[in-house]
């Protein structure tokens, strides 16, 4: 823990003041050598008022400011505009990119990548500052006794708590533009929620944005068939339809001998009724591991021949299909920051996009008890540890004018619905030019699984040259537009 309370400290001090009200200069970050993904780097830290929204409350004399942090990759010879990469959650840090700067810089040529940390989130300030420390006994993530501490700590705060809100992260990134002007195009890329920050940020009036793209967009916050209270329900559809693609495909069926869902039920049946069997499933819940195995296309489209090896007893290319998702996993790198904040988590996402507000834990089981797929978010939703906030008048407001906007979307993503991404990009046809790419057989974060074109539809988007020799020769599945 020395070391790695060193590296970040290292990181961090090498910034300089922060005390400025003035836009702070990027330096190479002093643990830019700590991993290869880091190399060339440069940080700095801004400080931002703690509640620009004005709308959190907190008695005079509380934390009034808040420092964020942010990396930039620059591009490779002279750049000719920037895009900040916004991280998903909410409590995803920028480190989710760290690992995929080359898959971003590919989709992005000659654009500098800039990547900040949400507030909540990575070297940013935290929620819990002591709780969520890289140096503390769990590292960013709360481990053990700091979950009661860190919940103590927010209770006793209400007010200071609800600065961590989306509006005020929107407005730490619309400064954080202002901040960072470009030579050349500016472009904002977010995936999942960070879409919906995005879009909180054009609407509050971030000026200087020349394009946009939407990866994995977000359901209208008002749409009550996608709200994240139903997550376990999006997770269930796609994974029934994983199974009835193997239904109608003559291979699969024949190594089934039987309907697949037939196969599958039969499976969690041994499971609920084999204690050993459970031990063998991380997190003993075969139904959650599955519907998390669904964000990993080339693990997704291998399930139904999973199910039907635990049928007959042999759990080795579980074990196998088991390893080939952590080492998708792995690709995304593992860093101090990386752990989600999950008070963040529990914050935006109870206070913002929970449109069942009232449920108990037993109404989740209940739900979770007549589906194949699950999801562990709903259970989030209940019985939240510590206050929200109301929502406020930016709340499922959709931006005045856009820029440019793509949207790119699996058509089988199980966290971000598809069909509400359809209804999202038509409500945002109203404000701006703005298309819709279907990445076909994608799951969620289309780029990362860098399987589909849209990383060569970005990079057309952004105005890069492509030729021939660009890449690997890009061939999009059936139907794909």
């Amino acid at each position: 823990m020395r070391k790695l309370d060193l590296c970040v400290g290292m990181a961090l001090m090498s910034l300089g003041a922060v005390g400025s009200a003035h836009a702070a200069a990027f330096k190479p970050c002093d643990d830019a050598g700590s991993n290869p993904a880091l190399k060339g780097s440069l940080c700095k830290v801004e400080q931002v008022a703690a509640d620009p929204s004005g709308q959190a409350g907190a008695p005079a004399g509380s934390v009034d400011r808040v420092d964020l942090f942010v990396r930039k990759f620059p591009a490779s010879g002279a750049a000719r505009g920037q895009v900040w990469l916004i991280a998903g959650g909410p409590g995803e840090s920028g480190a989710a990119f760290y690992g995929l700067v080359p898959v971003f810089q590919a989709a992005f040529p000659g654009l500098d990548l800039i990547v900040p940390d949400h507030r909540g989130t990575g070297f940013s300030t935290r929620m819990c500052p002591k709780e969520e420390a890289p140096a503390s006994p769990g590292g960013a993530a709360l481990d053990g006794a700091e979950w009661g501490s860190c919940f103590a700590h927010l209770n006793g705060q209400p007010g200071v708590t609800r600065q961590f809100s989306q509006t005020n992260g929107a407005h730490d990134l619309k400064l954080l533009l202002e901040r960072t002007p470009a030579k050349g195009k500016t472009y904002l890329y977010g995936v999942s929620y960070g879409t919906q920050l995005v879009l909180r940020t054009l609407a509050i009036g971030a000026k200087g944005v020349d394009g946009v793209v939407l990866d994995s967009l977000v359901s209208l916050q008002d749409d009550d068939k996608a709200d994240l209270s139903r997550r376990s329900l999006i997770a269930d559809a796609i994974g029934r339809r994983r199974l009835a693609d193997c239904d109608v495909n003559p291979a699969c069926s024949a190594r089934m001998g039987a309907p697949a869902e037939t196969v599958y039920r039969r499976v969690l049946a041994k499971v609920e009724q084999d204690p050993a069997l459970a031990a063998t499933i991380p997190g003993k819940n075969l139904k959650r591991l599955f519907g998390n195995l669904l964000d990993v296309p080339s693990v997704a489209e291998q399930l139904p021949y999973v199910i039907k090896d635990l049928d007959e007893g042999r759990p080795e290319p579980f074990k196998a299909v088991l390893a080939e998702a952590e080492k998708e996993m792995a690709r995304l790198g593992s860093f101090p920051q990386s752990p989600p904040s999950m008070p963040l988590v529990i914050l935006i996402s109870g206070s913002e996009n929970n449109l069942r507000p009232g449920r108990t834990a037993k109404d989740v089981a209940d739900e979770e008890a007549g589906l194949l797929f699950t999801s562990s978010l709903p259970g989030h939703l209940v019985n939240t540890p510590f206050p929200l906030y109301k929502p406020d008048a930016w709340y499922a407001r959709i931006p005045a004018r856009l820029p440019p906007t793509l949207v790119i979307h699996g058509d089988r993503d199980a966290k971000t619905d598809y069909d509400a991404a359809v209804r999202h990009v038509a409500a945002l046809g109203k404000a701006g030019p703005v298309r819709l790419y279907t990445a076909r057989n994608e799951a969620h974060w289309v780029l990362w699984s860098g399987r589909s074109c849209a990383g060569r539809e970005v990079a057309a988007f952004v105005g890069a040259k492509l030729t021939s020799t660009a890449g690997p020769a890009c061939v999009e599945a059936a139907g794909a537009r």
